[in-house]
Protein backbone atom coordinates (compact mmCIF):
# COMPACT_ATOMS: atom_id res chain seq x y z
CA UNK A 1 0.00 0.00 0.00
CA UNK A 2 1.28 3.46 -0.90
CA UNK A 3 2.16 5.85 1.90
CA UNK A 4 -0.29 8.73 2.21
CA UNK A 5 0.35 12.42 2.80
CA UNK A 6 -1.93 15.32 3.69
CA UNK A 7 -0.82 18.88 3.04
CA UNK A 8 -2.62 21.73 4.80
CA UNK A 9 -2.51 24.89 2.70
CA UNK A 10 -2.12 25.25 -1.07
CA UNK A 11 0.31 28.13 -1.32
CA UNK A 12 3.38 27.54 -3.51
CA UNK A 13 5.18 25.84 -0.62
CA UNK A 14 2.31 23.50 0.15
CA UNK A 15 1.89 22.67 -3.53
CA UNK A 16 5.64 22.29 -3.98
CA UNK A 17 5.79 19.80 -1.09
CA UNK A 18 2.79 17.93 -2.47
CA UNK A 19 4.33 17.64 -5.93
CA UNK A 20 7.64 16.32 -4.59
CA UNK A 21 5.85 13.69 -2.51
CA UNK A 22 3.47 12.68 -5.32
CA UNK A 23 6.35 12.31 -7.76
CA UNK A 24 7.99 10.02 -5.18
CA UNK A 25 4.93 7.76 -5.24
CA UNK A 26 2.94 8.93 -2.23
CA UNK A 27 -0.82 9.37 -2.34
CA UNK A 28 -1.25 13.10 -1.68
CA UNK A 29 -4.23 15.25 -0.80
CA UNK A 30 -3.92 19.03 -0.31
CA UNK A 31 -6.52 20.76 1.85
CA UNK A 32 -7.21 24.43 1.09
CA UNK A 33 -9.61 26.58 3.11
CA UNK A 34 -10.20 29.06 0.28
CA UNK A 35 -12.35 28.42 -2.81
CA UNK A 36 -9.27 28.46 -5.06
CA UNK A 37 -5.74 27.12 -4.59
CA UNK A 38 -2.62 29.25 -4.65
CA UNK A 39 -2.23 30.97 -1.29
CA UNK A 40 -0.62 34.36 -1.94
CA UNK A 41 -0.06 33.47 -5.61
CA UNK A 42 -3.62 34.08 -6.78
CA UNK A 43 -5.09 36.46 -9.35
CA UNK A 44 -8.58 37.80 -10.06
CA UNK A 45 -10.40 40.54 -12.08
CA UNK A 46 -10.36 42.79 -9.01
CA UNK A 47 -10.54 46.02 -11.02
CA UNK A 48 -13.32 44.97 -13.35
CA UNK A 49 -13.93 42.77 -16.38
CA UNK A 50 -10.88 42.19 -18.51
CA UNK A 51 -8.42 43.00 -15.72
CA UNK A 52 -5.98 40.55 -14.15
CA UNK A 53 -4.83 41.63 -10.70
CA UNK A 54 -2.29 39.70 -8.66
CA UNK A 55 -3.93 39.57 -5.24
CA UNK A 56 -0.64 38.78 -3.55
CA UNK A 57 2.74 38.13 -5.12
CA UNK A 58 3.31 39.80 -8.48
CA UNK A 59 6.95 39.70 -9.64
CA UNK A 60 9.00 36.53 -9.22
CA UNK A 61 12.79 36.95 -8.99
CA UNK A 62 13.20 33.63 -7.23
CA UNK A 63 10.40 31.86 -9.05
CA UNK A 64 12.44 31.91 -12.23
CA UNK A 65 15.54 30.90 -10.25
CA UNK A 66 13.88 28.21 -8.10
CA UNK A 67 15.64 24.84 -8.49
CA UNK A 68 12.32 23.06 -7.95
CA UNK A 69 10.24 25.08 -10.39
CA UNK A 70 12.95 24.85 -13.02
CA UNK A 71 13.31 21.09 -12.59
CA UNK A 72 9.56 20.56 -12.90
CA UNK A 73 9.43 22.24 -16.32
CA UNK A 74 6.07 23.80 -15.56
CA UNK A 75 5.90 25.24 -19.05
CA UNK A 76 4.27 21.91 -19.92
CA UNK A 77 1.33 23.09 -17.81
CA UNK A 78 1.12 26.59 -19.26
CA UNK A 79 3.49 28.56 -17.01
CA UNK A 80 5.38 31.15 -19.03
CA UNK A 81 7.75 33.71 -17.56
CA UNK A 82 7.59 37.12 -19.26
CA UNK A 83 10.39 39.66 -18.88
CA UNK A 84 9.94 43.44 -19.06
CA UNK A 85 12.36 45.57 -21.12
CA UNK A 86 13.88 46.92 -17.87
CA UNK A 87 14.03 44.73 -14.76
CA UNK A 88 13.59 47.48 -12.17
CA UNK A 89 13.82 51.24 -11.80
CA UNK A 90 14.58 53.52 -8.89
CA UNK A 91 13.49 57.09 -9.63
CA UNK A 92 14.85 60.11 -7.75
CA UNK A 93 13.60 63.65 -7.34
CA UNK A 94 16.65 65.06 -9.10
CA UNK A 95 18.42 63.44 -12.01
CA UNK A 96 17.73 60.26 -13.94
CA UNK A 97 16.42 57.07 -12.37
CA UNK A 98 18.68 54.14 -11.63
CA UNK A 99 17.85 51.25 -13.95
CA UNK A 100 18.47 47.58 -13.32
CA UNK A 101 18.92 45.63 -16.56
CA UNK A 102 19.29 41.93 -17.33
CA UNK A 103 22.74 42.91 -18.59
CA UNK A 104 25.25 43.54 -15.82
CA UNK A 105 27.45 45.42 -18.28
CA UNK A 106 24.66 47.76 -19.37
CA UNK A 107 23.62 48.45 -15.79
CA UNK A 108 27.20 49.27 -14.87
CA UNK A 109 27.67 51.48 -17.93
CA UNK A 110 24.61 53.58 -17.07
CA UNK A 111 25.77 53.97 -13.47
CA UNK A 112 28.82 55.88 -14.74
CA UNK A 113 31.35 56.42 -11.95
CA UNK A 114 29.77 53.63 -9.90
CA UNK A 115 29.73 51.07 -12.69
CA UNK A 116 33.00 49.42 -11.75
CA UNK A 117 31.94 49.04 -8.11
CA UNK A 118 28.53 47.67 -9.14
CA UNK A 119 30.24 45.06 -11.31
CA UNK A 120 32.71 44.10 -8.57
CA UNK A 121 29.89 43.63 -6.06
CA UNK A 122 27.74 41.42 -8.30
CA UNK A 123 30.12 39.64 -10.70
CA UNK A 124 31.05 36.70 -8.47
CA UNK A 125 27.41 35.89 -7.71
CA UNK A 126 26.31 36.34 -11.32
CA UNK A 127 29.03 34.00 -12.60
CA UNK A 128 27.92 31.23 -10.19
CA UNK A 129 24.23 32.06 -10.13
CA UNK A 130 22.71 28.57 -10.34
CA UNK A 131 24.87 27.31 -7.47
CA UNK A 132 24.27 30.49 -5.47
CA UNK A 133 20.50 30.24 -5.94
CA UNK A 134 20.50 26.62 -4.78
CA UNK A 135 22.52 27.57 -1.71
CA UNK A 136 20.52 30.70 -0.86
CA UNK A 137 17.15 29.00 -1.31
CA UNK A 138 17.80 26.48 1.44
CA UNK A 139 18.56 26.21 5.17
CA UNK A 140 21.60 28.22 6.20
CA UNK A 141 22.61 25.64 8.80
CA UNK A 142 23.79 22.88 6.51
CA UNK A 143 27.00 21.87 4.80
CA UNK A 144 27.04 23.93 1.60
CA UNK A 145 27.00 21.86 -1.59
CA UNK A 146 28.70 24.72 -3.41
CA UNK A 147 31.27 26.35 -1.09
CA UNK A 148 32.78 28.35 -3.96
CA UNK A 149 29.36 29.83 -4.69
CA UNK A 150 28.90 30.72 -1.05
CA UNK A 151 32.32 32.36 -1.00
CA UNK A 152 31.33 34.44 -4.02
CA UNK A 153 29.21 36.58 -1.73
CA UNK A 154 32.51 37.83 -0.39
CA UNK A 155 33.03 39.60 2.88
CA UNK A 156 30.39 42.27 2.24
CA UNK A 157 27.26 40.09 2.43
CA UNK A 158 26.93 40.19 6.24
CA UNK A 159 27.16 43.99 6.24
CA UNK A 160 24.23 46.39 6.34
CA UNK A 161 23.15 47.52 2.87
CA UNK A 162 23.53 51.15 3.94
CA UNK A 163 27.17 50.63 4.90
CA UNK A 164 27.92 48.78 1.65
CA UNK A 165 26.19 51.42 -0.47
CA UNK A 166 28.04 54.30 1.18
CA UNK A 167 31.38 52.52 1.04
CA UNK A 168 31.17 51.44 -2.60
CA UNK A 169 29.06 54.00 -4.42
CA UNK A 170 29.48 57.72 -4.94
CA UNK A 171 26.09 58.57 -6.48
CA UNK A 172 22.60 58.51 -4.99
CA UNK A 173 21.47 56.71 -8.12
CA UNK A 174 23.60 53.64 -7.43
CA UNK A 175 23.02 53.79 -3.68
CA UNK A 176 19.26 53.97 -4.16
CA UNK A 177 19.24 51.17 -6.74
CA UNK A 178 21.09 48.87 -4.34
CA UNK A 179 19.05 49.89 -1.31
CA UNK A 180 15.81 49.31 -3.23
CA UNK A 181 16.82 45.72 -3.92
CA UNK A 182 17.86 45.21 -0.30
CA UNK A 183 14.50 46.59 0.88
CA UNK A 184 12.81 43.39 -0.31
CA UNK A 185 14.03 41.94 2.99
CA UNK A 186 11.59 44.38 4.70
CA UNK A 187 14.40 45.41 7.04
CA UNK A 188 16.07 48.79 7.56
CA UNK A 189 19.14 49.14 5.31
CA UNK A 190 21.20 49.59 8.47
CA UNK A 191 20.44 46.02 9.54
CA UNK A 192 23.06 43.26 9.25
CA UNK A 193 22.82 40.88 6.28
CA UNK A 194 20.80 43.30 4.17
CA UNK A 195 23.74 43.55 1.78
CA UNK A 196 23.19 39.86 1.05
CA UNK A 197 19.61 40.60 0.00
CA UNK A 198 20.66 43.53 -2.15
CA UNK A 199 23.34 41.49 -3.88
CA UNK A 200 21.07 38.46 -4.39
CA UNK A 201 18.25 40.48 -5.91
CA UNK A 202 20.70 42.35 -8.11
CA UNK A 203 22.34 39.14 -9.28
CA UNK A 204 18.93 37.60 -9.97
CA UNK A 205 18.13 40.59 -12.17
CA UNK A 206 21.35 40.07 -14.14
CA UNK A 207 20.73 36.35 -14.69
CA UNK A 208 17.25 34.79 -14.53
CA UNK A 209 15.57 38.20 -14.23
CA UNK A 210 12.51 39.38 -12.31
CA UNK A 211 9.72 38.07 -14.53
CA UNK A 212 5.95 37.95 -14.20
CA UNK A 213 3.77 34.98 -15.06
CA UNK A 214 1.72 35.30 -18.22
CA UNK A 215 -1.92 35.74 -17.22
CA UNK A 216 -1.16 36.41 -13.56
CA UNK A 217 0.57 34.76 -10.62
CA UNK A 218 -2.33 32.30 -10.47
CA UNK A 219 -0.59 30.59 -13.39
CA UNK A 220 2.19 29.45 -11.04
CA UNK A 221 -0.28 27.79 -8.68
CA UNK A 222 -2.31 26.33 -11.54
CA UNK A 223 0.80 24.76 -13.08
CA UNK A 224 1.75 23.17 -9.74
CA UNK A 225 -1.80 21.84 -9.32
CA UNK A 226 -1.62 20.35 -12.81
CA UNK A 227 1.73 18.71 -12.07
CA UNK A 228 0.31 17.30 -8.84
CA UNK A 229 -2.69 15.88 -10.69
CA UNK A 230 -0.39 14.32 -13.29
CA UNK A 231 1.10 12.21 -10.47
CA UNK A 232 -2.21 11.26 -8.88
CA UNK A 233 -2.47 13.99 -6.25
CA UNK A 234 -5.42 16.29 -5.73
CA UNK A 235 -6.41 19.55 -4.10
CA UNK A 236 -9.61 19.85 -2.08
CA UNK A 237 -10.78 23.46 -1.81
CA UNK A 238 -13.22 24.91 0.72
CA UNK A 239 -11.65 22.44 3.14
CA UNK A 240 -10.40 24.27 6.25
CA UNK A 241 -8.44 22.13 8.68
CA UNK A 242 -8.87 23.20 12.30
CA UNK A 243 -8.02 19.90 13.95
CA UNK A 244 -5.27 17.52 12.87
CA UNK A 245 -7.64 14.60 13.38
CA UNK A 246 -9.39 15.70 10.20
CA UNK A 247 -6.38 14.51 8.19
CA UNK A 248 -4.47 12.34 10.65
CA UNK A 249 -5.18 8.99 8.96
CA UNK A 250 -2.46 10.13 6.57
CA UNK A 251 0.99 8.71 7.24
CA UNK A 252 2.55 12.17 7.08
CA UNK A 253 1.13 15.69 7.40
CA UNK A 254 2.79 18.85 6.11
CA UNK A 255 1.60 22.25 7.31
CA UNK A 256 1.90 25.26 5.02
CA UNK A 257 0.97 27.46 7.97
CA UNK A 258 2.54 30.14 10.15
CA UNK A 259 3.38 29.39 13.79
CA UNK A 260 0.25 31.21 14.99
CA UNK A 261 -1.96 28.91 12.92
CA UNK A 262 -0.06 25.80 14.00
CA UNK A 263 -0.61 26.71 17.64
CA UNK A 264 -4.35 27.05 16.99
CA UNK A 265 -4.67 23.54 15.52
CA UNK A 266 -6.53 21.01 17.60
CA UNK A 267 -5.29 17.46 17.95
CA UNK A 268 -1.64 18.47 17.78
CA UNK A 269 0.32 17.74 20.95
CA UNK A 270 3.47 19.78 20.35
CA UNK A 271 6.51 19.32 22.60
CA UNK A 272 6.55 22.13 25.20
CA UNK A 273 9.88 23.55 24.00
CA UNK A 274 8.72 23.75 20.40
CA UNK A 275 5.37 25.22 21.44
CA UNK A 276 7.17 27.95 23.38
CA UNK A 277 9.35 28.69 20.35
CA UNK A 278 6.30 29.10 18.12
CA UNK A 279 4.65 31.34 20.69
CA UNK A 280 7.71 33.63 20.58
CA UNK A 281 7.64 33.90 16.78
CA UNK A 282 7.69 37.52 15.63
CA UNK A 283 6.05 38.84 12.51
CA UNK A 284 7.56 41.63 10.47
CA UNK A 285 6.14 44.90 9.15
CA UNK A 286 2.91 44.85 7.23
CA UNK A 287 1.94 45.77 3.69
CA UNK A 288 -0.77 48.17 2.61
CA UNK A 289 -1.68 47.20 -0.95
CA UNK A 290 -3.19 49.53 -3.53
CA UNK A 291 -4.37 48.31 -6.93
CA UNK A 292 -5.17 50.89 -9.60
CA UNK A 293 -6.78 50.85 -13.01
CA UNK A 294 -5.45 53.73 -15.09
CA UNK A 295 -6.73 55.23 -18.33
CA UNK A 296 -3.21 55.24 -19.77
CA UNK A 297 0.43 54.66 -18.91
CA UNK A 298 1.90 56.04 -15.70
CA UNK A 299 3.25 59.55 -16.46
CA UNK A 300 6.67 58.97 -14.91
CA UNK A 301 8.86 62.07 -14.78
CA UNK A 302 11.65 59.91 -16.20
CA UNK A 303 9.92 58.12 -19.12
CA UNK A 304 12.38 55.23 -18.98
CA UNK A 305 10.74 54.10 -15.72
CA UNK A 306 7.68 53.17 -17.78
CA UNK A 307 9.62 50.26 -19.29
CA UNK A 308 10.42 48.68 -15.90
CA UNK A 309 8.49 45.72 -14.54
CA UNK A 310 9.29 46.74 -10.95
CA UNK A 311 9.68 50.24 -9.56
CA UNK A 312 11.03 51.12 -6.11
CA UNK A 313 9.66 54.39 -4.75
CA UNK A 314 11.82 55.30 -1.81
CA UNK A 315 13.99 58.21 -2.84
CA UNK A 316 17.52 58.37 -1.52
CA UNK A 317 19.29 55.83 0.65
CA UNK A 318 18.78 58.12 3.66
CA UNK A 319 15.05 58.38 2.94
CA UNK A 320 14.69 54.62 2.65
CA UNK A 321 16.45 54.20 5.99
CA UNK A 322 14.34 56.86 7.69
CA UNK A 323 11.08 55.34 6.43
CA UNK A 324 12.13 51.85 7.57
CA UNK A 325 13.08 53.20 11.00
CA UNK A 326 9.63 54.76 11.43
CA UNK A 327 7.94 51.52 10.42
CA UNK A 328 10.07 49.59 12.88
CA UNK A 329 9.03 52.04 15.59
CA UNK A 330 5.37 51.45 14.76
CA UNK A 331 4.76 54.77 12.97
CA UNK A 332 3.49 55.26 9.44
CA UNK A 333 6.07 57.21 7.39
CA UNK A 334 5.01 60.31 5.51
CA UNK A 335 6.89 58.87 2.54
CA UNK A 336 6.85 55.07 2.89
CA UNK A 337 8.89 52.74 0.76
CA UNK A 338 6.53 51.64 -2.02
CA UNK A 339 7.08 48.69 -4.30
CA UNK A 340 5.28 49.02 -7.66
CA UNK A 341 4.70 46.35 -10.29
CA UNK A 342 3.88 47.24 -13.88
CA UNK A 343 3.12 43.72 -15.08
CA UNK A 344 1.46 45.05 -18.23
CA UNK A 345 4.84 46.17 -19.55
CA UNK A 346 5.62 42.49 -20.09
CA UNK A 347 2.11 41.06 -20.20
CA UNK A 348 -0.45 43.24 -22.02
CA UNK A 349 -3.21 40.76 -21.18
CA UNK A 350 -3.48 42.27 -17.69
CA UNK A 351 -5.90 45.05 -18.79
CA UNK A 352 -8.27 45.94 -21.65
CA UNK A 353 -6.78 47.91 -24.54
CA UNK A 354 -5.86 51.44 -23.52
CA UNK A 355 -6.03 50.63 -19.80
CA UNK A 356 -3.24 49.82 -17.35
CA UNK A 357 -3.29 47.84 -14.11
CA UNK A 358 -0.86 49.14 -11.49
CA UNK A 359 -0.01 46.98 -8.45
CA UNK A 360 1.63 48.61 -5.43
CA UNK A 361 2.17 48.18 -1.72
CA UNK A 362 3.86 50.18 0.99
CA UNK A 363 5.89 48.92 3.92
CA UNK A 364 3.81 49.93 6.96
CA UNK A 365 3.89 49.03 10.66
CA UNK A 366 2.76 45.55 11.64
CA UNK A 367 -1.05 45.48 11.60
CA UNK A 368 -1.27 49.14 10.54
CA UNK A 369 -4.88 50.35 10.37
CA UNK A 370 -4.12 53.99 9.61
CA UNK A 371 -6.50 55.06 6.81
CA UNK A 372 -3.84 57.48 5.56
CA UNK A 373 -1.65 54.61 4.33
CA UNK A 374 -3.32 54.33 0.92
CA UNK A 375 -3.08 58.07 0.28
CA UNK A 376 0.61 57.96 1.10
CA UNK A 377 1.09 55.26 -1.53
CA UNK A 378 -0.62 57.60 -4.01
CA UNK A 379 1.55 60.44 -2.72
CA UNK A 380 4.73 58.54 -3.55
CA UNK A 381 3.39 57.73 -7.00
CA UNK A 382 2.45 61.37 -7.62
CA UNK A 383 5.88 62.45 -6.41
CA UNK A 384 7.64 60.58 -9.20
CA UNK A 385 4.79 60.54 -11.74
CA UNK A 386 2.99 63.92 -11.54
CA UNK A 387 -0.58 63.64 -12.76
CA UNK A 388 -1.04 59.93 -12.07
CA UNK A 389 -4.00 60.63 -9.77
CA UNK A 390 -5.89 62.09 -12.73
CA UNK A 391 -5.55 58.79 -14.57
CA UNK A 392 -7.14 56.60 -11.89
CA UNK A 393 -10.35 54.93 -13.06
CA UNK A 394 -10.65 52.42 -10.22
CA UNK A 395 -8.84 51.82 -6.95
CA UNK A 396 -8.88 49.01 -4.40
CA UNK A 397 -7.06 49.32 -1.07
CA UNK A 398 -6.12 46.21 0.89
CA UNK A 399 -4.74 47.08 4.34
CA UNK A 400 -2.94 44.52 6.53
CA UNK A 401 -6.10 43.24 8.23
CA UNK A 402 -7.76 42.53 4.89
CA UNK A 403 -4.65 40.81 3.59
CA UNK A 404 -4.77 38.45 6.55
CA UNK A 405 -8.51 37.90 6.13
CA UNK A 406 -7.87 36.93 2.51
CA UNK A 407 -4.89 34.71 3.38
CA UNK A 408 -4.33 33.83 7.07
CA UNK A 409 -0.61 33.25 6.38
CA UNK A 410 -0.22 37.03 5.91
CA UNK A 411 -0.45 37.72 9.62
CA UNK A 412 -1.20 41.42 10.18
CA UNK A 413 0.00 42.06 6.64
CA UNK A 414 3.39 40.35 7.00
CA UNK A 415 4.06 38.97 3.51
CA UNK A 416 7.24 37.10 4.48
CA UNK A 417 6.01 34.57 7.03
CA UNK A 418 7.87 36.23 9.88
CA UNK A 419 10.46 38.91 10.56
CA UNK A 420 13.95 38.33 9.17
CA UNK A 421 15.85 39.96 12.01
CA UNK A 422 17.65 38.54 15.03
CA UNK A 423 17.80 34.77 15.36
CA UNK A 424 14.93 34.47 12.88
CA UNK A 425 17.39 35.25 10.09
CA UNK A 426 18.98 31.85 10.71
CA UNK A 427 16.61 29.78 12.84
CA UNK A 428 13.10 29.49 11.39
CA UNK A 429 10.86 28.87 13.29
CA UNK A 430 12.83 27.47 16.25
CA UNK A 431 16.44 27.01 17.30
CA UNK A 432 16.93 23.42 16.17
CA UNK A 433 18.93 21.47 13.61
CA UNK A 434 15.90 20.42 11.55
CA UNK A 435 13.79 23.51 10.79
CA UNK A 436 10.92 21.47 9.29
CA UNK A 437 10.35 19.02 12.16
CA UNK A 438 7.63 19.85 14.70
CA UNK A 439 8.64 17.21 17.21
CA UNK A 440 5.40 15.34 16.53
CA UNK A 441 6.03 12.10 14.60
CA UNK A 442 4.81 12.40 11.05
CA UNK A 443 4.02 16.14 11.20
CA UNK A 444 6.19 18.71 9.42
CA UNK A 445 6.15 22.45 8.79
CA UNK A 446 6.69 23.64 5.21
CA UNK A 447 5.64 27.31 5.12
CA UNK A 448 7.57 30.55 4.58
CA UNK A 449 8.16 30.51 8.34
CA UNK A 450 10.81 27.88 7.57
CA UNK A 451 13.92 28.31 5.39
CA UNK A 452 14.43 29.92 2.98
CA UNK A 453 11.53 32.22 3.91
CA UNK A 454 9.08 34.12 1.76
CA UNK A 455 8.81 34.25 -2.01
CA UNK A 456 7.09 32.27 -4.76
CA UNK A 457 9.81 29.66 -5.15
CA UNK A 458 8.25 26.61 -3.40
CA UNK A 459 11.63 25.74 -1.90
CA UNK A 460 10.48 25.54 1.73
CA UNK A 461 7.99 22.92 0.61
CA UNK A 462 10.61 21.11 -1.46
CA UNK A 463 13.08 20.91 1.44
CA UNK A 464 10.40 19.78 3.89
CA UNK A 465 9.22 17.08 1.48
CA UNK A 466 12.79 15.87 0.96
CA UNK A 467 13.13 15.60 4.73
CA UNK A 468 9.91 13.55 4.86
CA UNK A 469 11.15 11.19 2.17
CA UNK A 470 14.41 10.60 4.04
CA UNK A 471 12.41 9.77 7.15
CA UNK A 472 10.12 7.37 5.29
CA UNK A 473 13.14 5.64 3.73
CA UNK A 474 14.43 4.81 7.21
CA UNK A 475 11.23 3.09 8.26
Amino acid sequence: MRATAAVVGSGPNGLGAAVVLARAGLEVVVHEAAPTPGGAARSAPLLGPGTVVDLGAAVHPFGAASPLLRALDLGRHGLEWLHPPVVAAHPLDDGPAGLLHRSLARTAEELGPDGRAWTALHRGVVDRWEDVAETALGPLLRRPRHPAALASFGLRAPWPAAATARALFRTERARGLFAGSAAHAVLPPGHVLTSAFGTLFGAAAHTTGWPVARGGSQAVADALVAELAAHGGRVVTDSPVTDLRQVRPADVVLLDLTPRQVLALGGLDLPPRYRRALARWRHGPGAHKVDLLLDGPVPWRDPRVGRAGTVHLGGTLAEIGAAAARVRAGRLPERPFVLVAQQGVADPSRAPAGRHVLWAYAHVPHGCADPAAGERVLGQLERFAPGVRDRVLARVDTPPARLEAWNPNLVDGDVGGGALDGLQQVFRPAVQADPYATGVPGVWLCSSSTPPGGGVHAMAGAHAAARVLRELARR
